[in-house]
């Protein structure tokens, strides 16, 4: 297992480097925007990336509360801590990009303020998962994950719903839409990358998160044998 771990990080660290490579070097500069445009081969990978482990979320959410399996309540956990971390890049790369462009740091459109709210639940679950106490919080926290993935296909669709500060979609907006060949494979080697690292990371919490649910088995089974032992 080890090994695979290790060769699994190699191979993440090369592409992270090969997509930095294309992101920085290999990709086109954008006509309008210039080289500060080259953010968004980090801004849209983190933004899918995070969709997906909150899609993870919800599919362990689900499954959690119908079969009360510890290690789907483990995998709900790993995939929602990651998955605000790849959130959290969204609203630092966005701001960045959007100031020498919009002239802004922040406006309150509907795609920016919906990833926010998206941000707010889930690290919502996660105060609720490490600080709330009772043997009822992760089917609480299970019900919070679902509930929150509504917001994912919200933040999705927000620019083609509402008029917002954001452009028009690069991917099924329309004619005139879309990008360059070669900036999709900026894009497309950036998420790999950023699939590997959220995989890795994942897999580390998923490991640890089983491990403290099998140790907190055990203080309960040694607190109950105590108890029945006192009683006798």
């Amino acid at each position: 297992m080890k090994i695979l771990f290790n060769v699994l990080a190699v191979f993440t660290l090369l592409l992270l480097g090969y997509g930095f490579c294309q992101a920085m070097y290999i990709a086109p500069t954008e006509a309008t925007m210039g080289d500060v445009q080259r953010i968004f081969y980090y801004h849209l990978p983190s933004a899918w990336v995070a969709f997906l482990l909150f899609f993870v979320n919800f599919l362990a959410s689900c499954w959690y509360l119908t079969r009360r399996s510890p290690g789907a309540d483990a995998l709900a956990l790993a995939s929602a801590e990651v998955g605000v971390s790849f959130c959290t890049i969204v609203l630092i790369t966005g701001p960045i990009w959007a100031r020498p462009i919009w002239g802004i740091w922040w406006t309150w459109d509907a795609r920016l303020t919906s990833t926010l709210v998206l941000w707010l639940i889930y690290v919502s679950y996660l105060v609720l998962r490490h600080y709330a106490t009772g043997g009822q919080v992760p089917v609480l926290a299970a019900a919070l994950g679902i509930f929150g993935f509504v917001d994912v296909p919200i933040v999705y669709m927000a620019i083609r719903w509402f008029r917002t500060q954001h452009p028009q979609p690069v991917i099924g907006g329309g004619q005139g839409t879309g990008l360059d060949h070669t900036m999709w494979v900026a894009v497309l080697w950036n998420l790999a990358a950023f699939a590997m690292l959220a995989l890795m990371f994942v897999l580390i919490r998923y490991r640890q998160a089983l491990d403290e649910h099998a140790l907190e088995e055990a203080h309960a089974q040694a607190s109950l044998d105590y108890e029945t032992e006192g009683a006798q």
